[in-house]
């Protein structure tokens, strides 16, 4: 990999929370790629995955995170590179020959068996004499010790989910691998295992590696988050920063909703801790350093959340029409045109503030640190899921 990467110069030094380099027990890809007959699915990289962390790989389909995930399983074999757990180098092992488990999206209990049996399993194999033990605390920690005697088909989506963790988790592996294990599940459940799965990680304090293409789901449970695109590591860090500070407009576009606005930065025109910049003849403040080194044609981005219906919201102001209105419960979500064809998304908390009606002519205000700004040399829609203009 090339030196200049700046992901590669990144994650040699920032996935640790804590400041240490890599110990005993962290997870390492060390220059791993993956090439086959037609295509790179993952490009070369470095990558370190604190031992006992949540870490999330997120991305869209065909990013190269499911194919990362089973390099490390031991499921691929890298075209280059190597993976280590500590100082132990697994590169080359048989998957049974290294100790990691994956929990998969189709659950793969044996139906025949009992949940206790299931759980066992692996134990029972390797001729553990507290296999049935170990089992009751692995279904105890996943809440399920009750339901030991029956068969998975007399399960829920959620309990059999369960089921399959504690059987993934009772051998103790030192790296677990979750492959889009909530997938199956509907909205209200899959939130509620978001929730159990955090709580159980943080128990054991085991490794996770979560891969998955859902944003919520990988913000609500990981510490780290290495957002892949085009077999790349576009960004890492934790879930605030990404959300708050992305580095690409395919990051500010993947994870929520982005308003970005083209202006220029206007010379010799910061002040304190903001700059000017201008867009459509308007001047905008953002916060000089949200301002990528050396660039003057950016992207200027807002959250939909961020702006305010009105002018008590910051220094930053531009007039609209609210063109659409849609009312979610929690909140009202504004389309709101600006008078050179922009829309522009507003998201505001139905906490009794009186709401605008269709048609109105409203003012949008942000604070200049509730902004981020992006080299405009980028690709606008990168990150998006619709093909529309976001950009104007």
């Amino acid at each position: 990999m090339a030196t200049t990467d700046p992901v590669t110069q990144q994650s040699k030094t920032a996935p640790r929370s804590d400041g240490r380099q890599a110990d005993i027990g962290d997870l390492r890809l060390v220059g791993i790629s993956k090439e086959f007959d037609t295509f790179t699915a993952v490009q070369p990289m470095d990558l370190v995955v604190p031992a006992g962390s949540f870490f999330a790989l997120l991305g869209p389909s065909g990013c190269g995170k499911t194919t990362t995930l089973r390099m490390i399983a031991g499921l691929e074999q890298p075209t280059e590179g190597r993976i280590l757990i500590g100082d132990r180098d697994i590169t080359g092992t048989k998957p049974y020959q290294r100790n990691v488990n994956t929990v998969f999206q189709s659950y793969a209990l044996f139906p025949h068996m009992t949940v206790r049996d299931n759980v066992a399993f692996g134990l029972r194999r390797k001729r553990d004499k507290d296999a049935m033990r170990k089992a009751d605390e692995a279904l105890e920690l996943v809440q399920l010790e009750s339901v030991g005697a029956k068969r998975p088909a007399q399960l829920s989506g959620g309990m059999q989910q369960r089921v399959a963790l504690a059987r993934a988790i009772v051998n103790r592996p030192d790296v677990l691998l979750l492959d889009e294990p909530l997938g199956a599940l509907d909205l209200k459940l899959r939130r509620q295992m978001q929730i159990e799965l955090k709580r159980i990680q943080s128990e054991v304090g085991l490794t996770f590696i979560h891969v998955t293409h859902d944003q919520e789901e990988a913000m609500t449970m990981a510490d780290t988050i290495a957002v892949m695109n085009a077999g790349r590591i576009e960004q890492l860090g934790d879930p605030a920063t990404l959300y708050e500070r992305p580095a690409s407009t395919f990051v500010a576009n993947f994870l929520g909703q982005s308003n970005l606005l083209r202006a220029t930065v206007v010379p010799g025109s910061a002040t304190g801790d903001v700059v000017t910049v201008r867009s459509h003849d308007t001047d905008l403040e953002v916060s000089r350093d949200h301002l990528p080194d050396g660039v003057t044609e950016i992207f200027l981005g807002v959250r939909p959340e961020k702006l305010r219906l009105g002018e008590s919201g910051g220094p930053n102001r531009l007039r609209g029409t609210v063109s659409d209105v849609s009312f979610t419960g929690v909140a009202t979500q504004y389309i709101v045109s600006l008078p050179w064809g922009r829309e522009l998304t507003v998201v505001q908390q139905n906490d009794g503030t009186a709401r605008a009606a269709l048609g109105e002519n409203v003012t949008l205000s942000w604070a200049a640190e509730h902004g981020f700004a992006l080299d405009a040399s980028q690709d606008a829609d990168a990150g998006a899921d619709s093909g529309e203009e976001l950009v104007s």
